[in-house]
């Protein structure tokens, strides 16, 4: 195989809301912290550990946008993209380094706006039709079950 392969798969919670950089131009790019959580047993002590690494998403333009408007802190988010490692000089003369994964494709999995909404839609649909007679079940042949 000739090629090589630079991709990421994530899936995590936002450590803080995402923070947008205005451009000339019009592009804009969103920056946000992603914690997975690694959960596993010490066999010598047999308590429970949770590890968690932090990553760096950068998003960009209406990607940025539309993360911007729906995501918040401590939402559920499954990425993909790749890593990108980049350095700068900071104005104290030091050389400071930095490892990003550059988000190519995304996938809300919860976030606090739809948990806020399905809760209500639960809290006004609250009764349920259990009405299972023949007239409401046309087309099914007589021995399916109505559920």
């Amino acid at each position: 195989m000739n090629g090589t392969l630079n991709k990421v798969m994530l899936i995590g919670h936002l450590g803080d809301d995402v923070k947008m950089h205005y451009f000339d131009g019009g592009n804009c790019i969103g920056r946000f912290q992603l914690a997975t959580n690694e959960v596993y047993i010490n066999k010598t002590t047999n308590e429970k550990i949770t590890s968690t690494e932090w990553h760096n998403l950068v998003v960009r333009n209406k990607a940025a946008e539309i993360c911007e408007k729906y995501l918040s802190k401590g939402d559920k988010i499954y990425v993909e993209g790749r890593i990108k490692s980049r350095q700068w000089q900071a104005e104290d003369g030091t050389t400071k380094y930095t490892t990003e994964i550059q988000v190519t494709e995304f996938t809300f999995l919860t976030t606090k706006k739809e948990t806020a909404h399905t809760k209500q839609n639960q809290d006004t649909e609250s009764t349920k039709n259990t009405n299972f007679d023949a007239a409401t079940n046309e087309g099914l042949p007589i021995n399916d079950l109505p559920f």
